[in-house]
């Protein structure tokens, strides 16, 4: 082995570890492959199955179907909005009869969500339920993968890849928001892919930097020209415009997805950190600063806002669009500050003015969200899963779609399977620890996508706000489940009985998590079971 090659072997396992065999590699992608193929059955299963618009599909499921249409959100006429006239026509396929006013409607959320539920409906006719909620099964379905993906960049052992996909197609909530259309699940998709792609941007400029290195410390470079000891410059970074991308589709689809750019920025940043003093770069600090921050921010920055816009296309297509006529109405003439209508927006072109006040009304509209709900909840409570919304409720009686007892249930709501959350919960004090104190650059990852889609809810204690958000986060509570089950396991070199011990325990807190979802399954899916099997199913108080 040449001196170069040695060097570099042993700056790759200082950066990445052991390299991992072509069978790991395999298993890494054939086990979630195959789990998602799985898991993928289960979400398409009677997709179509309540034909009745379920819980916010009231509003999502319509304006994705008036996207394909008109290229923007049409508002609904007063009688329908006034009771459950347009959910029944829409339910026939009747939208022509009367769903749709002749005004454009003002919505809160940008509108790619919409689109891809559109897409769904345009694919499959407005009158298959299937259709309003492909897009997001097929988006669920893809995650499951996604997240043994996630796993093994993480872990970097197949086994834990394979469970995380498992724990991932089995978890409750993510289910049930896989099967319902609405945005959630797509806000946690694109999140997720953004973060699998900077674990790919990790993997992929630690070897670079490692080959650098080498190269530099063989031919005698680092030591002697300065401008190396702050290390290399490492190229482009072509995953770190994936994640971008991903970001801006997050962003969107909900303005929560924009924490994700905040969190994973900065995470991106403290893995080049680490890199660059790995290696023993004198100045490590200034070179992750100049050579990997500054381009981040110049690449990632522009391409999520750049997507961001440009998922607005048809709104600037049209003529008719809500506020899309607004700055030819109030021209730029007044200085009332770091408005719309002020002087200093007006070197903009009239669209990007009426875009801008848009945006005003949005954040005000979405801000003033704050009349009560039966079913909403805390986010101190979604880690434990105390208050799942009821998305869907019907009491048939004896007699009624299959009912043989005197009262049935017939129900739908997104209860995350409870061993997944509540070892969560235990698992985030986990990861706390390692972070602190054994600085296992993994803990801060999986923490950093739980707190980019949970922490910011707490400053909006006023509003409506629902458990199922949660699932924004479900991905890094299983990473944060698997990071546990891990170290039950053991390392690889334990003795066989440590190892058989841990495979034990694992394999047992696997089995149970599925057998937990499979006893919630008729309230996922709908089914028609006697009341009091409905009333077994909710031990807690409040979800009584």
């Amino acid at each position: 082995m040449s001196s170069l090659t040695a060097e570099r072997e042993a700056l790759r396992r200082r950066l990445l570890g052991r390299p991992r065999t072509a069978q790991e590699k395999l298993w890494a992608w054939l086990g979630p492959a195959i789990i998602t193929v799985i898991g993928g059955v289960l979400r398409f299963w009677e997709l179509g199955r309540p034909h009745q618009l379920v819980f916010d599909e009231t509003y999502y499921v319509k304006q994705g179907w008036s996207m394909m249409q008109y290229g923007y959100e049409m508002k609904p006429t007063q009688a329908v909005q006034d009771g459950k006239a347009a959910d029944s026509l829409f339910t026939m396929g009747n939208w022509q009869q009367g769903v749709y006013g002749t005004e454009a409607d003002f919505i809160v959320h940008p509108p790619l969500g919409k689109w891809l539920i559109g897409a769904g409906e345009w694919i499959f006719g407005i009158d298959n339920s299937i259709g309003w909620r492909f897009a997001v099964a097929l988006m669920g379905t893809l995650a499951i993968y996604l997240t043994g993906r996630a796993a093994w960049h993480l872990f970097r052992s197949p086994l834990l890849a394979i469970i995380a996909s498992l724990l991932m197609a089995f978890e409750g909530q993510e289910f049930v928001m896989s099967r319902t259309g609405i945005l959630d699940i797509i806000v946690m998709f694109w999140a997720l892919a953004a973060f699998v792609a900077l674990l790919a941007d990790r993997e992929r400029t630690r070897g670079i930097l490692a080959d650098k290195v080498a190269r530099m410390k063989i031919e005698g470079t680092w030591t002697e020209d300065k401008a190396a000891w702050s290390g290399p410059f490492l190229g482009l970074r072509p995953w770190r415009w994936v994640a971008g991308l991903c970001i801006g589709l997050d962003l969107a689809t909900k303005w929560s997805g924009g924490f994700f750019l905040v969190f994973f920025g900065l995470m991106t940043v403290w893995w080049d950190l680490g890199a660059r003093r790995a290696v023993g770069s004198r100045h490590w600090i200034s070179g992750t600063i100049f050579k990997d921050a500054l381009p981040a921010m110049v690449f990632m920055i522009p391409v999520a806002l750049a997507t961001y816009l440009a998922t607005w296309w048809g709104w600037f297509a049209s003529k008719d669009a809500w506020g899309r006529n607004w700055a030819a109405n109030n021209p730029a003439d007044k200085d009332s500050g770091l408005s719309a209508d002020s002087s200093l927006f007006g070197w903009m072109p009239d669209s990007m003015r009426s875009l801008w006040h848009y945006h005003q009304e949005m954040y005000t509209s979405a801000a003033s969200i704050v009349s009560p709900h039966n079913w909403e909840s805390n986010p101190w409570s979604w880690m434990i899963q105390s208050r799942p919304t009821l998305f869907f409720a019907e009491w048939p009686n004896r007699g009624a779609e299959g009912c043989e007892v005197a009262k049935c249930a017939k129900v739908i709501n997104p209860i995350g399977t409870p061993l997944i959350w509540w070892l969560g919960t235990i698992a985030l004090v986990v990861l706390i620890f390692h972070w602190v104190l054994k600085r296992d650059w993994r803990a801060p990852a999986i923490l950093a996508g739980i707190a980019a889609a949970w922490l910011p809810w707490f400053s909006y204690q006023e509003r409506t706000i629902f458990t199922f958000y949660s699932v924004a986060f479900a991905p890094y509570v299983v990473l944060a489940v698997v990071f546990v089950l891990g170290l039950l396991l053991g390392a690889p070199d334990a003795s066989a009985q440590r190892r058989k011990r841990g495979m034990i325990a694992v394999g047992a807190i696997v089995v149970a998590c599925v057998a937990m979802f499979v006893f919630f399954w008729p309230i996922y899916t709908a089914q028609v079971i006697p009341h009091s099997h409905w009333q077994a199913r909710m031990w807690l108080p409040s979800w009584s």
